[in-house]
């Protein structure tokens, strides 16, 4: 068995929009290649529309691809029939960005975590309810609370649902996509704990996005930085903070706040509205000397896990 859980290999995804007649074609993942190991924690960050988001609902199939594969213990998730399907979202889970609407507010919680339950396995009411009562309570929330509905409940007791029904089927693999982005900090805190905690206690590997370094640096094992649809560096944990190579990764890492240095000038929200021939990063990247108006760079290796795809390596 390959240590290998998740393989990506040359992913595309793009969205087709109209503007007065015209066709505009976004490339959100473009060229994205990238494996998860068994057991790991692997981090994606990157602004907000560098393709993260669109990344993780390629990988569960909420979108399609238009190039490349994905592989999923061996098997092509893009390949897979309706009952091969069907395991593989048992054992492959997402926690959304948006705990307000990511849970119905029809449904009582107690209907909410029983659902997968009742679609997916043939299980007594009592063992649904069992199983049920017990991810609640493993999520810090109680039985008393099953029959309360989404709107009773504050942002981050919302999210805690939503972990225990990612869990609730006991998945291989969790996405965790910007879990805690829309919390106040110190319940930020207890999410980020929470899900360290589950993630050891099951087992889990997990693909966690985000845009705040901080959480990252505490929970990953290895991180992909996103730019514009591309992986622009990838590394583990302390090659990624200790010896970042990639000016994007550079700007990213001298942006996060500290009261010992003077905030970063660059504003990062200065992402260009069309995209050079080259290297996609051209325009804002401050090595006079690269060669990426025109040329487009290839990934050079810098160690066995760490590489950077910069004209200036080439």
């Amino acid at each position: 068995m390959s240590d290998k859980l998740l393989e990506i290999k040359n992913l595309g995804v793009e969205y087709i929009s109209s503007h007065l007649g015209n066709k505009i074609v976004t490339h959100a993942v473009d060229n994205v290649s990238l494996d998860i190991k068994r057991g790991e924690i692997y981090a994606i960050a990157g602004e907000s529309g560098c393709g993260k988001s669109t990344l993780s609902k390629a990988i569960i199939r909420l979108i399609d691809n238009i190039s490349g594969e994905i592989k999923y213990d061996g098997k092509d998730v893009y390949q897979l029939n309706k009952s091969e399907l069907k395991t593989f979202r048992e054992k492959v889970q997402m926690i959304f960005q948006n705990p307000y609407a990511s849970l119905n507010p029809k449904m009582r919680i107690k209907d909410i975590l029983a659902e997968p339950l009742i679609i997916n396995r043939n299980l007594s009411k009592s063992e649904v309810f069992r199983i049920v009562k017990q991810k609640i309570e493993q999520v810090g929330l109680n039985e008393s609370q099953l029959d309360l509905y989404p709107h009773e409940f504050s942002g981050g007791q919302r999210q805690r649902i939503a972990i225990a029904r990612a869990l609730v089927l006991n998945p291989e693999f969790v996405i965790a996509d910007e879990p805690v982005s829309a919390l106040d900090a110190s319940i930020q805190a207890q999410i980020i704990n929470l899900i360290k905690d589950m993630k050891q206690e099951y087992d889990i590997t997990m693909l966690f996005i985000s845009h705040d370094l901080n959480v990252i640096r505490y929970l990953a094992d290895r991180i992909g930085i996103m730019y514009l649809g591309e992986l622009v560096e990838t590394g583990t944990r302390d090659e990624i903070f200790n010896n970042p190579h990639h000016p994007y990764t550079k700007l990213l890492l001298n942006s996060i706040p500290n009261i010992h240095k003077q905030p970063d000038k660059v504003d990062l929200t200065e992402i260009p509205s069309e995209l050079p021939k080259g290297c996609k990063f051209y325009s804002r990247c401050h090595n006079v000397d690269c060669l990426g108006k025109m040329d487009k760079p290839v990934y050079k290796n810098l160690s066995p896990t760490h590489k950077v795809l910069c004209c200036e390596s080439n």
